[in-house]
């Protein structure tokens, strides 16, 4: 180390605003404090609000009703997407409600077609064995 560039350094009290004072070494004789290990909320548990020129009433002040507000918002904001959320739940079901309408008209329609199809074979079936017991008649006939 060098010499004669260092401070000295000496045997220290240190004073809290709540009382407490302890020694320590520094380089000035005494300090004071306004908080320390014993009454700091931090290290107690406790919410000791310490103000200084009332900084904390005017921010208070200031943006207390932000935090209320934006809340507000929040909520606002979360029902709303709720109820959107709700409608489209709501469209999706009417689509889906038509859709099947229309598939059950559709195979209604099928069977309908189908059916007249049976029909229509079973006539030229019909006919065709009329011709062939007619045919067969002529046959014996002969």
């Amino acid at each position: 180390m060098k010499e004669g560039i260092h401070p000295n350094y000496v045997e220290c009290t240190v004073r809290c605003s709540c009382g407490n004072t302890w020694t320590t070494h520094a380089t000035v004789s005494s300090m004071r404090l306004d908080l320390c290990d014993k009454c700091h909320p931090f290290y107690t548990g406790t919410q000791k609000l310490v103000d200084t020129g009332g900084r904390v009433q005017r921010f208070a002040d200031k943006f207390g009703g932000a935090a209320a507000a934006q809340l507000a918002a929040a909520k606002a904001k979360k029902e709303a997407r709720a109820k959107k959320a709700a409608e489209h739940a709501a469209a999706m079901k009417a689509a889906a409600e038509a859709k099947a309408a229309k598939k059950a008209q559709r195979a209604a329609e099928f069977a309908k077609k189908a059916a007249a199809e049976v029909e229509k074979k079973a006539a030229e079936a019909a006919k065709e064995a009329a011709a062939a017991v007619e045919a067969a008649e002529e046959n014996a006939a002969e």
